[in-house]
C-alpha cells in the first residue's frame, strides 16, 4: 500500500471534494449502482461522505462489517474507508477549532467598528445615516458608471505597473508552464500594451523579476522588453524614443533560481531599490523629451497581487507617488476555502503558502493605496471586507462625510472603484452566423492543428464539445465538473467533454497539488469509462486557445467554469467574444459578467446535479443556446481593452497631486550631506545611554580603521529626540557637527547640522529638519484624531492585581513631535502585541505605524511611509 499512498489520497480528495451534495437525494449511489450489487466497505464510503457524526459513523462500520460475507473482502477499499473516515474526523476538527477562533474574534472587532463609528457620531449629517445608504460611489468610491474625467486633456502620462511572479514575457506566453504563470501573468501584459496604446499615455513599463535560471528562455533574462502595441489606434501624433509599453526585469533574489511567489517574500525590497533607481533615470529621461528638462514622474504606481502591492507601496512612499492596487486572488478568501476544506490547520495552510504574510501585504497595501480596483461589487461586500483595513459601512461613511468636508478625525479609506476586466479582440475569427451557421461557403481552409490533438480524443467528434479551460488546481472544481458529466448518461451521449489544464511534461513531476487534481481527473475518468468521451491534451500554445474557442463554437458546444469562486472570469469573456454560450459558477465575478452579458446559465458549483441538468439544458435547446451567443457577442464590447484602460485613466487623473519632494538644487546643495560619495548610517536603539554610546564610538572607529575616505559621511538613525541626541552626545565629549545628518524619531525626522559662522570651527551649531521629508510622510497622518484615540486606547491597557488595576501606558508628550507620537510604557512584561495594536489602528481606520523601542519602554507611532529604513532610502 506505500507504493501506492499518492493515487490513494487523489483519489480519496476526489471523494470529499464532491460533499454531500454529489450523494444527495432520492438519486441512486453512483458506488451502489456501478458495480450492480451491494458492497458493504462501498457503503461505508458513502456514509461518510453524507457527513454523519462520529458514534453514527462507528455503528455504520460495525454493521457493514457484520453483513459481509468472506467473498466480498477488500483489503484496499477497507483501507481506503478508514482512512476517509480520519480524513473526516480531521476536517470535524479543524471546523470546530476555526469557529471558537471566530467566535472569540467577532465581539473584538465588533467592538472597535462600534468605538470608530462613536468617534464620529458626535456631528454626523442626516444624510450618512441613511440617504446615500444605497449609493455605490458613497459606500466604495467609485464605479464605472457615470461621468469621468476626460483623458484627452493629458498627453504625458507615465505608468509604472509592477506584477513579480510568473513568466512575463509579451509574446508565447508559457501560460499553465507553473502554478504562478497564469490569468494574472496574461492580464498584466495585455494590459500594459493596452495601456501605452491608449489617449494620453507617453509611456508604461512593467516592472517584474529577472530570471536568468536553467531550464528558463533566455527572453525572461532580458533587462527589457519592448511590448507591441494592441491594435486599437492611439489619438497621439508625436511619439518619443522612449514612448510605449517595455516589460523592465529587475534583478533580485537568488541569481541563478526561479522563485515561486510564496519564496518572494525576503527580497522584496531589493527589488524596491532596483526599481527605484530605474524610475529615477527612466523620469528624467522622459522629462529631457517631453518636460521640457524637468523630470516626468509616474501619474501612478499600480501594483498587482500582495507582493507587488508591498513593493508598490514602499515605492510609493519613497517618492510621494500615488498608489493604485489590485489584489487579483485575495490571501484571506483563500485561507477561508482551505480551511472550509478541512484538511490543513491554520498553521499548516500558512507554512505552505505564506499566508499570513500575503494578508499583511494586502492589508498594508489598504493603508498605502489611494485606490484599489476590483473586478466586482461581490469582490468587495465579501471578500475586501474580511480585511481589517476596510470595511463597507464605515467606508460609507467615510466617503459622505468627504464629500461634505466634514471632519474625519484622522481616518482614512481607499476608494474602491469596479472595473471589469478586458480582453484583446483583434485575433478573433468569426467563422459563423449569430445561428452558428458556417459563413464562408468557399473553399475549405485548413483547419487549426490544435484541432487535431484534440479530436483525437474523441470516438465521435461531431458531438458538442463542453470546454472548460483552467488550471488542475482543486479551487478550480475540475473533479466536479468530470462527475457530473460521468452521472449523467444524456449529457454523456450528447457531448464531449475538453479539459485544457495548462501544459505539462509528467504527472510526476508536477508540483503535488496539480499532480493530485491531474490524478484525480484520470481516474475518475477511468471509473466512468469516459474513454473516447474526454479530451486532455498535454500541450497548447497560448496563441491556440482562440482556436480552441472556435472549435467549441463550431460544434455548437459550451463553455464552462465551476470554480468554487471566481475572482476575474477572463476565460468568460473569451468564450463569449468567440461566440461561446457559457455554464459559470454563481460565486464571484461570473454573477456580474453575465448581467451585462447575458450569455449563459449560473450554478452552483457545489452540486454537480445543478452543473450536469444546466449543460444539458444548454446544449439540448437550440434557440436558447443561439439566443445565448447572439446576447454575448452583442455585449461583448463593454469588456473591451479600450473601455477597461479609459475606465483605468479616468480614476488615474482623479487622484490627488502628489509628486517627489526633492527641494531646490541649491537645498540639497547646502545639505553636508550632498558632497559625501560614502555614507556610512549608525542606526542604534538601546534603553542603556551607556550602551548607545558605546557602539557609536565603536562604529566610527572601525570605519576609520578602514581607511574610509575624507569623502565619506556618518548619519546616525535612532528612535530619539534630536534633543535627546544632541544632549547624549555631548554629555560624553562627541560633537554632533560630526554627523552630516540624524535621523530621529524612528524615521519621523531627518536634521542637517546648520553653522551660524563663516566655518563649522568657529560656529554655533544648530539642526535644521528637512521639510522636503516631512512633506513626504505627512500622507494619511491623523493627527489630532489618531492622538485622541491612542489617549483612549492607553487607558485600557491595564495590569490587574486582584481588584486593583495599573494604567500601563501613559502619553509623552515631551518625546512626541509633528509626525511622531510617544507614549511612555510602565510595564514592558504587559504590552499588547504590536499586531493587535495595528489591527485595532486598521479597523479603525487610521493609517500609521507603531512600533516598540528602547527595550519596549517607549511606544512610538509614525506616519504610514515613515520608518527609519525609508529615511535613509529618502
Amino acid at each position: 500500500m506505500v507504493g501506492n499512498d499518492n493515487w490513494i489520497n487523489s483519489y480519496l480528495d476526489a471523494i470529499l471534494d464532491a460533499g454531500k451534495s454529489s450523494i444527495g437525494g432520492d438519486r441512486p449511489s453512483l458506488l451502489l449502482r456501478e458495480r450492480g450489487h451491494f458492497s458493504p466497505a462501498r457503503y461505508f464510503v458513502e456514509e461518510v461522505i453524507t457527513g454523519y457524526d462520529e458514534t453514527d459513523l462507528y455503528k455504520t462500520w460495525l454493521r457493514a462489517n457484520a453483513m459481509r460475507s468472506p467473498q466480498e473482502r477488500n483489503t484496499r477499499l477497507e483501507n481506503m474507508t478508514w482512512r476517509i473516515w480520519n480524513l473526516a474526523r480531521k476536517k470535524k476538527e479543524l471546523e470546530k477549532e476555526e469557529a471558537c477562533r471566530l467566535l472569540k474574534r467577532h465581539p473584538e472587532t465588533e467592538k472597535t467598528l462600534t468605538d470608530a463609528t462613536a468617534d464620529m457620531s458626535e456631528d454626523l449629517f442626516d444624510g450618512e445615516k441613511g440617504e446615500d445608504a444605497g449609493d455605490p460611489s458613497v459606500a466604495y468610491g467609485d464605479s464605472t458608471t457615470g461621468s469621468s474625467p476626460k483623458t484627452s486633456s493629458v498627453d504625458k502620462l507615465y505608468i509604472v505597473l509592477i506584477s513579480l511572479h510568473g513568466l512575463v514575457r509579451g509574446e508565447n506566453m508559457e501560460l499553465g508552464r507553473d502554478s504562478d504563470t497564469g490569468g494574472q501573468v496574461k492580464y498584466v501584459v495585455e494590459f500594459a500594451k493596452a495601456l501605452s496604446s491608449s489617449p494620453g499615455v507617453y509611456r508604461v513599463d512593467l516592472l517584474t523579476r529577472q530570471i536568468v535560471a536553467p531550464n528558463f528562455d533566455r527572453s525572461y533574462g532580458e533587462p527589457e522588453e519592448m511590448l507591441v502595441s494592441t491594435t486599437f489606434k492611439n489619438s497621439k501624433h508625436e511619439r518619443g524614443v522612449n514612448s510605449g509599453g517595455y516589460i523592465i526585469r529587475i534583478p533580485f533574489g537568488p541569481k541563478d533560481k526561479y522563485l515561486a511567489k510564496e519564496h518572494m517574500w525576503p527580497f522584496i525590497q531589493d527589488f524596491v531599490d532596483g526599481a527605484l533607481s530605474h524610475i529615477l533615470r527612466m523620469s528624467k529621461t522622459i522629462g529631457e523629451e517631453i518636460g521640457c528638462g524637468h523630470p516626468v514622474w509616474p501619474a501612478v504606481i499600480h501594483g498587482h497581487y500582495a507582493s507587488a502591492g508591498v513593493a508598490a507601496a514602499l515605492l510609493s512612499g519613497a517618492l510621494n507617488l500615488p498608489m493604485a492596487f489590485t489584489g487579483h486572488f485575495l490571501g484571506k478568501d483563500k485561507l477561508e476555502g482551505l480551511l472550509k476544506q478541512g484538511r490543513q490547520s491554520r498553521e499548516q495552510i500558512n507554512m505552505t503558502y505564506k499566508i499570513m504574510r500575503r494578508i499583511e501585504a494586502e492589508e498594508l497595501s489598504l493603508d498605502a493605496s489611494e485606490i484599489v480596483i476590483a473586478s466586482t461589487r461581490q469582490e468587495i461586500e465579501e471578500q475586501w471586507n474580511l480585511y481589517d483595513g476596510f470595511e463597507v459601512i464605515l467606508a460609507r461613511k467615510l466617503r459622505a462625510r468627504v464629500k461634505r468636508g466634514a471632519n474625519c478625525y484622522g481616518r482614512y479609506m481607499p476608494r474602491m472603484v469596479i472595473i471589469p476586466p478586458g480582453v484583446e479582440f483583434g485575433h478573433v475569427v468569426h467563422d459563423f452566423d449569430m445561428d452558428g451557421e458556417e459563413e464562408n461557403h468557399g473553399p475549405a481552409s485548413e483547419d487549426p492543428p490544435i484541432w487535431s490533438q484534440i479530436m483525437r480524443f474523441f470516438t465521435n467528434p461531431r458531438k458538442p464539445m463542453i470546454l472548460a479551460v483552467a488550471r488542475p488546481y482543486p479551487e478550480k472544481n475540475i473533479t466536479s465538473l468530470v462527475k457530473a458529466f460521468g452521472e449523467c448518461r444524456p449529457l454523456r451521449e450528447l457531448a464531449n467533454l475538453t479539459l485544457i489544464m495548462g501544459n505539462r511534461e509528467a504527472i510526476s513531476k508536477m508540483h503535488n497539488t496539480s499532480a493530485s487534481v491531474l490524478t484525480s481527473v484520470l481516474t475518475l475518468i477511468d471509473e466512468y469509462d469516459l474513454y473516447g468521451q474526454v479530451a486532455y491534451p498535454k500541450h497548447h500554445k497560448h496563441s491556440e486557445v482562440p482556436d480552441i474557442y472556435r472549435l467549441a463554437t463550431r460544434t455548437k458546444g459550451a463553455f464552462v467554469n465551476v470554480a468554487y469562486f471566481e475572482q476575474f472570469g477572463v476565460t468568460l469573456i473569451e468564450a463569449a467574444m468567440n461566440g461561446l454560450p457559457v455554464i459559470a459558477t454563481k460565486n464571484g465575478a461570473p454573477v456580474e459578467i453575465n448581467q451585462v452579458l447575458n450569455n449563459g446559465l449560473l450554478v452552483d458549483p457545489h452540486d454537480q446535479n445543478a452543473i450536469a441538468d444546466a449543460l444539458y439544458k444548454l446544449l439540448s435547446e437550440k434557440q436558447l443556446w443561439s439566443r445565448c451567443r447572439e446576447n454575448g457577442l452583442k455585449n461583448i464590447h463593454q469588456f473591451s481593452w479600450p473601455e477597461h484602460c479609459k475606465n483605468h485613466l479616468s480614476r488615474i487623473l482623479t487622484l490627488g497631486a502628489r509628486s517627489p519632494a526633492i527641494g531646490s538644487k541649491e537645498e540639497r546643495s547646502n545639505a553636508p550631506i550632498s558632497g559625501r560619495k560614502h555614507i556610512i548610517v549608525i542606526s542604534v536603539d538601546s534603553v542603556n545611554k551607556e550602551d548607545l554610546v558605546r557602539i557609536i564610538r565603536n562604529a566610527i572607529e572601525a570605519a576609520h580603521t578602514q581607511n574610509t575616505p575624507a569623502s565619506t559621511g556618518f548619519v546616525l538613525s535612532t528612535s530619539l529626540t534630536i534633543s535627546e541626541i544632541c544632549s547624549l552626545l555631548v554629555s560624553v565629549g562627541m560633537h554632533p557637527a560630526g554627523f552630516d545628518a540624524f535621523i530621529c524619531n524612528s524615521g519621523s525626522s531627518i536634521y542637517y547640522p546648520s553653522y551660524s559662522g563663516n566655518t563649522p570651527s568657529s560656529s554655533k551649531v544648530t539642526h535644521v529638519i528637512d521639510q522636503n521629508h516631512q512633506s513626504h510622510i505627512e500622507y494619511r497622518w491623523g493627527g489630532e484624531g489618531l492622538r485622541k484615540y491612542l489617549v483612549k486606547w492607553a487607558t485600557s491597557v491595564v495590569e490587574r492585581k486582584g481588584r486593583i488595576e495599573r494604567q500601563m501606558i501613559f502619553e509623552d508628550s515631551e518625546h512626541s513631535s509633528t509626525y511622531c507620537l510617544a507614549f511612555k510604557v510602565v510595564n514592558p512584561n504587559h504590552l499588547p502585541p504590536l499586531k493587535e495594536l495595528r489591527k485595532l489602528m486598521r479597523i479603525q481606520s487610521l493609517r500609521c505605524n507603531a512600533l516598540y523601542n528602547h527595550s519596549a519602554t517607549r511606544l512610538s507611532v509614525t506616519p504610514i511611509h515613515a520608518s527609519r529604513s525609508q529615511a535613509i532610502s529618502f
